[in-house]
């Protein structure tokens, strides 16, 4: 069966776009249901069909759709599966997004910009959705663009019980790729239990994207395994420079842990070339296996969207989930 019942006659459905089926049966697994039968096809001038193929009327609907390349074709997907699920009349709509897309164009830095990551909360909102549940934002501030409910999961929890495993916790260090990221490399620290905290201090030039210059450690790593943590890794530029100004102030070692794999090129070729010892990422957005390479570790996340949308279904605590934090 599709759905599950709880709670008097409240059914769950699980419904996916095609961005990336083999998480979404993931998590129907996690959720002991299946997927909802779906069609969707792309018509000769590139516009998008969708319908289900069976009732959905007085459900509580997740939709989940992760916007990787081609990533507008997988959002517009995505807004037009919750167009249909409202005309279609659930009860409530999720749009279950483990990677947000744009959510890093999320404010202005020069005159005449958009701000698009408001713009794909607005959209989201247009098209029927009552509630938004994503994984590790690239900015917090995202959650307010939505006039709804946001769920914001965190990776870490699956990352750093990962990277235990992994390091030497008496001998670490966690380091931030920049300064932006100190908050979230603090949180790692106090994770792997008060370990050292360090950052890569760069410069960017906002007219040139994807590019930054890593010049050098503050913090002590010499010696120390270090652990480099990020949100995501693009074209993995960053993540090298940093790997590298590591190895230069004599870290030991390097692992990378990130929660998701954008990798468009040429991310592969640098983070193999980086000196890292391992990469560390979740399935947040499909790695096909022409990106996925010896030293690249990939965690499922679909135990955390699972137990969230258990929680969101049950009327529960998404919160419960990371300590009340």
């Amino acid at each position: 069966m599709t759905g599950i019942t709880s709670h008097g006659e409240n059914r769950l459905v699980l419904v996916s776009g095609r961005a990336h089926p083999e998480l979404a049966a993931a998590v129907a697994d996690e959720l002991g249901i299946e997927v909802v039968p779906t069609t969707a096809y792309d018509f000769a001038n590139g516009e998008i069909y969708v319908r289900f193929a069976e009732s959905v009327r007085g459900a509580d609907a997740f939709v989940l759709q992760s916007h990787t390349a081609p990533i507008n074709e997988w959002i517009m997907e995505q807004l037009l599966m919750v167009d249909a699920l409202k005309r279609a009349s659930v009860k409530s709509i999720t749009a279950v997004v483990p990677f947000y897309g744009y959510a890093r164009q999320d404010k202005k830095h020069r005159g005449r910009e958009p701000i698009s990551a408001r713009l794909m909360a607005d959209l989201f909102k247009t098209a029927g959705a009552d509630r938004i549940m994503s994984v590790d934002l690239h900015a917090a501030q995202t959650q307010g663009f939505f006039d709804g409910p946001v769920d914001h999961l965190w990776a870490m929890p699956i990352l750093t019980d990962y990277v235990r495993t992994r390091v030497d916790v008496a001998n670490a260090a966690v380091v931030s790729p920049d300064a932006g990221r100190i908050r979230v490399a603090e949180q790692w620290a106090a994770k792997l239990g008060g370990v050292p905290l360090a950052f890569v201090h760069k410069t960017r030039d906002i007219n040139r994207p994807n590019q930054a210059v890593a010049n050098r450690v503050v913090g002590e790593v010499a010696d120390r395994d270090c652990v480099l943590v990020d949100d995501l890794i693009d074209t993995g530029g960053t993540i090298a420079e940093a790997v590298k100004v590591l190895t230069a102030a004599g870290a030991r070692s390097v692992i990378v842990a990130a929660t998701h794999g954008v990798l468009s090129d040429p991310a592969v070729s640098r983070l193999q070339e980086s000196g890292a010892r391992e990469v560390i990422i979740t399935d947040t957005l499909p790695i096909p296996v022409e990106k996925r390479f010896a030293k690249l570790t990939v965690l499922s996340i679909a135990p955390l969207l699972g137990r969230a949308i258990r929680e969101v279904f049950d009327d529960g605590s998404v919160t419960s989930l990371f300590d009340g934090v």
